[in-house]
């Protein structure tokens, strides 16, 4: 949980969107409620209530930085993940 946490707050501050691993913005996805769905390299998120799709694709092993706007746009847009909603 510390991870996810200290992840969330890195994806909000906007100061790091190139250096976002892959992996961990899947598993914070995951940890979001979102489901996951894999067609080769594209990695596509879906939530209840979230009328948005994430269709995410790695660059090596971080993700690409608009991607992590996307996902930043859809956490503020949703009040997903805030501390105060218990969600991490």
């Amino acid at each position: 949980m510390a991870k996810a946490k200290k992840l969330i707050r890195r994806i909000l501050g906007g100061r790091a969107d190139a250096n976002i691993s892959f992996s961990g913005l899947c598993g914070l996805l995951g940890q979001l409620g979102f489901a996951e769905r894999i067609r080769g390299d594209h990695h596509i998120f879906t939530k209840d209530g979230v009328d948005e799709i994430l269709n995410l694709q790695p660059t090596g092993a971080l993700a690409k930085p608009y991607q992590v706007r996307q996902v930043r746009g859809i956490v503020v847009q949703y009040k997903l993940g805030g501390e105060d909603d218990g969600e991490i």
